[in-house]
């Protein structure tokens, strides 16, 4: 019989042998949501960020600049240490690293002036404690910035979106719905005050040779991409040879005051 096995440790497996990959993912790097976040941040001045479920660090290394310190969280060991190398080559002095999940932070109330987080949330076993502590970390009136990719609304396209998203990786929880979303970052203590949406093209081969995805999941969603009807084939733009189009969002939000969540 096999050891028992966290989420939390699935994920930190599942990522960390890729943290070079996703420190060099193109997807990851650059985005138009990425550069708003950067032009959020220096609205800022001096502030103290977290980029929570950091990843490849794309969020620290594109806000560093425009605040005091940024503190990048994750579960993966070996994604911190890619991220601390990467900063030290890029002479971001201002980065530092911490390990912890997203549903119970190692920091003290209200220790950020901003939370930052992009394509992480989707892995994370409970959303909504990630979120209540996002929302604990950070002082009142804060901006918060939540990026991920997001389902559709009718239930035949998320079905789809989320079988080939767990075949690709094991440690995906569930992609969220716009609606879900604000619902969610409500509940927690956020006010929306912004949400703008991107589209985002997977190019087939990269997408999975980037999660060392099996051969037999491979075939797996090629086998329900050229079964799909029509509508899924046209909503995901889904290409001959696998390549597809994902819905993005980031959504801007600000941490409400406890008199503002009576």
């Amino acid at each position: 019989m096999s050891a028992p096995r966290s989420h939390e440790a699935h994920v930190a497996g599942q990522f960390g042998p890729q943290a070079a990959a996703y420190v060099a993912s193109t997807v990851h790097a650059a985005g138009a949501d990425l550069d708003r976040m950067a032009a959020r941040m220096r609205a800022v001045p001096g502030a103290r960020a977290l980029d929570l479920g950091c990843g490849g660090g794309h969020v620290a290394f594109a806000v560093a600049p425009a605040v005091a310190t940024v503190t990048a969280c994750d579960l993966s060991p070996e994604m911190l240490a890619a991220v601390a190398s990467e900063a030290a080559r890029r002479g971001l002095s201002n980065i530092e690293t911490q390990a912890g999940a997203a549903e119970a932070l190692p920091f003290p109330d209200a220790a950020f002036d901003a939370v930052l987080t992009r394509f992480s949330a989707h892995h994370w076993r409970d959303v909504r404690a990630g979120l209540a502590e996002a929302r604990r970390v950070v002082r009142p009136g804060a901006p918060a910035l939540f990026a991920d990719i997001v389902a559709p609304e009718e239930s035949l396209l998320d079905t789809h979106l989320q079988a080939v998203e767990l075949l690709r990786d094991p440690s995906h929880v569930r992609d969220y719905s716009v609606p879900a979303w604000c619902a969610m970052l409500a509940g927690a203590g956020f006010a929306v005050e912004r949400v703008d949406r991107f589209r985002l093209r997977m190019e087939f081969s990269t997408w999975i040779a980037r999660m060392r995805t099996p051969e037999a999941h491979v075939a797996a969603i090629r086998s329900l991409q050229l079964g799909a009807p029509d509508a899924v084939i046209g909503h995901f733009g889904i290409e001959p040879d696998g390549s597809f189009w994902l819905d993005s969002v980031l959504i801007e939000a600000r941490a409400s005051s406890v008199s503002e969540q009576v």
